[in-house]
């Protein structure tokens, strides 16, 4: 009853200045919301990157040729040869024993046509050669028609299965199954025999995995690609002309467990390697190893953020220990009459503490709803910037536009609990203060 009688008289007076109340409750308001949307908006990235990792495959070792920087300093009649070879994609497979398959890749950059709409200028897009597994690796899904088959690839087919991006823009009123596309650069023609549905892009990984964009694809069999088109790739600009010869742009290797990954990913390594420790022309990627990595850079990210919003709720405390202060000022008659009355410093202590922690309450229940509006909130304002302004959210970076944010629930009672420590804690020394005042000096004061 003592309790609620100095709870209710706390409220009532912090209700005699509601402007001075309504601003100290704003800094904790600010930040209780500071720690659920830094937080929020902190998971949102990380889940955007590790699902962006994840979609490499965490049982999986990613081998990508790169090409040595040119030292002669010229392309002039310049043959380089570079990358993983066939040979070495078959060694692989065959002499390690947790390996279940290695996926060979190899993509070219060329431009598509459609002969049927003769006045549409040819895109640019890319050439991917690969096998029936790689749509499943790359989490690729048919829209219409079927992906690649043993019987295309054993037969080396002149067929192909395109992006739905691409179908879109070559054919836009036609359906493109069992239609032809065209390449101009290379005087070929394939068959369509499927289009994909849309597939997102996939972020850069470090400095020896490009961010891919999969939109303008156009994938072959492998097989198809090697017989007609080689191993080189010529390139001539005026008087001189360069070569690259290369056999596989990629190869995915599949460890049947994925505790097996990291030894595997030393094998592989080292057999690549075996006659050049040197090599420069490959890059192993694992993206499991990216995965424990994110989730360490995760929990890092979580703590400075957390850090951040937290020196928001210590500058609402400084604003409530200001107040309190001035406040004690204020009423320091008021004091000396409820001692004069019979009031102990225990009562005068829990007056003001009451009065804090009621402001912290306030601000740490409000705070948490508008928290808790943080994914609409932002959902919100990224429709309205692309409405207003689509040239604005067309450059904003790929995480922006795909981030969602994730509440945390631990950080909705973390939040709540140190607003109400901040209140105890910088209420404390106001209320001793106030309890601590002499009665005969209180009641003099005018």
């Amino acid at each position: 009853m003592l309790l609620f009688r100095t709870w209710a008289l706390g409220i009532k007076s912090l209700l005699l200045h509601p402007m001075r109340s309504a601003l100290t409750v704003l800094g904790i308001f600010i930040g209780v919301a500071s720690v659920i949307w830094l937080l929020a908006i902190g998971e949102g990235i990380s889940q955007v990157a590790q699902k962006q990792i994840e979609d490499l495959g965490a049982e999986n070792i990613i081998v990508r040729s790169i090409k040595p920087p040119d030292e002669s300093g010229t392309n002039f009649r310049q043959v380089s040869a570079f990358g993983v070879k066939r040979a070495e994609y078959r060694m692989i497979e065959r002499t390690i024993s947790t390996v279940d398959s290695v996926l060979p890749i190899r993509e070219l950059p060329t431009k598509f046509a459609y002969t049927g709409n003769p006045n549409a200028k040819p895109i640019d897009g890319r050439l991917v050669g690969c096998t029936p597994e790689y749509a499943d690796v790359t989490r690729l899904f048919i829209e219409r028609g079927h992906f690649l088959t043993d019987r295309e690839l054993l037969s080396k087919m002149p067929v192909c299965v395109i992006a739905a991006q691409l179908g879109a823009k070559l054919f836009p009123s036609e359906d493109p199954l069992n239609k032809q596309i065209y390449l101009p650069d290379k005087k070929e023609y394939y068959r369509i025999v499927g289009v994909l549905k849309h597939r997102n892009a996939t972020a850069a990984i470090g400095g020896s995995l490009a961010a891919q964009d999969f939109s303008l694809d156009v994938y072959i069999p492998l097989t198809t690609m090697q017989i007609r088109m080689g191993d080189r790739e010529t390139k001539q600009t005026g008087g001189s002309f360069s070569v690259k010869e290369f056999e596989l742009t990629q190869i995915t290797v599949r460890v049947g467990k994925v505790e097996d990954v990291p030894r595997t990913a030393e094998l592989v390594e080292a057999t690549l390697r075996a006659k050049d420790p040197n090599r420069q022309d490959i890059a192993v990627v694992v993206p499991y190893e990216l995965l424990e990595q994110a989730k360490t850079t995760r929990l890092m990210f979580m703590m400075f953020m957390g850090l951040i919003a937290a020196i928001s709720l210590i500058v609402g405390g400084i604003g409530i220990m200001n107040i309190m202060l001035a406040t004690v000022t204020e009423r320091t008659r008021e004091i000396g009459i409820r001692r004069a009355l019979g009031g102990k410093r225990g009562d005068i202590t829990r007056q003001f503490l009451a009065e804090t922690v009621s402001l912290s309450i306030v601000g740490g229940l409000t705070g948490i709803l508008f928290g808790l509006l943080c994914p609409i909130t932002v959902n919100l304002a990224r429709t309205l910037v692309e409405n207003i302004a689509p040239k604005l959210y067309e450059n904003l970076p790929d995480v922006a536009r795909a981030m969602t944010p994730e509440i945390v629930p631990l950080s909705i009672p973390l939040a709540f609990g140190i607003s109400v420590a901040v209140g105890v804690l910088f209420g404390l020394y106001p209320a001793m203060r106030a309890a601590q005042m002499d009665p005969i000096e209180a009641l003099r004061h005018e």
